[in-house]
């Protein structure tokens, strides 16, 4: 039940009468509109070949656009012909997503069942499943990830999971293309870090994430620098906030776990699968945290998401 003083009289009637558990249609858009009156819900999650039509990332440069990308992204999306989740999610009339952050705090807290009771479960970069089910889950309905950032060894990937692919710089649409056509990548100039020089996923399992979603978390929502639409210093968000707007856009009822780093405890774990201590993080020259974080709070505080772990 709805009864919170807090909440908008008009979500208590639309949404007051649903059984407890029941998928509340349109509800995240609703209570973000409330926060953000600009947010309109429409944006597709990924692109198809329409994608010249989307007046709003064809003017900027990656990794906020696709400027100049066109005939690359014409060649990868011919080889994938795929451009939804699947036929059995994109049929959902009401859809529950949520994001599982890789922070150290979904450590010991035994949420894996609870995770895989969702419809959409989306994880970020290298972030493992094997060995750590009991907190994290089973279920991966996409892994959003980068060059520099997509598993290396072959035998981690999951079998029934979307390749979901993000372009930070016109490279890394040339090392997709490189991925999908199983052609060998060599090298690793024009990258910060060594990048997988294969995918063992099949083109319909393979998608490019809408880049609006970047440009809207960024010079919308947490209010980063325009810096001519170039990537610059500090006007990037993280992939769990790009993730969280896009899912703000594509579902209906969106939690995260695993979200937020506490400064306050610098022996802490920094991810749920290494030792590395959160005294590790240096301020970031891609990311404002602090920005970034008071965002996220207000999307929880406005019941827009749901965190799971309490970290944010």
């Amino acid at each position: 039940m709805l009864t919170c003083c807090c909440r908008p009289v008009e979500l208590v009637h639309q949404y007051g009468n649903l059984s407890t558990g029941a998928c509340k249609p349109g509800y995240a858009a609703a209570k973000m509109a409330a926060i953000f009156p600009k947010f309109v819900k429409p944006a597709p999650m990924f692109l198809d070949r329409n994608f010249k039509r989307l007046a709003k990332v064809n003017n900027y440069l990656p990794p906020f656009g696709l400027k100049a990308q066109d005939k690359i992204i014409d060649t990868i999306l011919a080889a994938t012909k795929a451009y939804g989740l699947s036929p059995e999610l994109d049929r959902l009339s009401c859809k529950r997503c949520i994001i599982v952050g890789n922070g150290g705090i979904l450590a010991n807290k035994s949420l894996g069942s609870h995770i895989d009771e969702y419809d959409i479960v989306v994880r970020l970069n290298q972030a493992p499943v094997s060995g750590y089910i009991r907190d994290v889950g089973t279920k991966t309905t996409m892994r959003i990830t980068y060059p520099e950032g997509a598993i290396q060894k072959k035998d981690h990937y999951e079998k029934d999971s979307l390749f979901v692919f993000l372009a930070f710089k016109p490279i890394d649409f040339k090392w997709l293309k490189y991925m999908i056509f199983k052609e060998k990548w060599q090298g690793t100039e024009g990258f910060w870090k060594s990048v997988a020089k294969d995918v063992p996923k099949e083109p319909s399992e393979m998608r490019i994430l809408n880049p609006y979603f970047i440009q809207e978390a960024a010079f919308q929502f947490i209010g980063l620098p325009l810096n001519n639409g170039l990537m610059g210093k500090g006007n990037i968000p993280t992939l769990g906030t790009v993730a969280i707007t896009m899912a703000l856009h594509n579902c209906d009822e969106v939690a995260v776990a695993g979200f937020g780093y506490d400064m306050n405890t610098p022996h802490a774990p920094l991810h749920y699968y290494e030792t590395v201590k959160m005294s590790a993080i240096k301020e970031s020259w891609t990311h404002n945290i602090s920005k970034e974080k008071e965002f996220l709070q207000k999307l929880v505080k406005a019941n827009v998401i749901t965190d799971l772990t309490k970290g944010i």
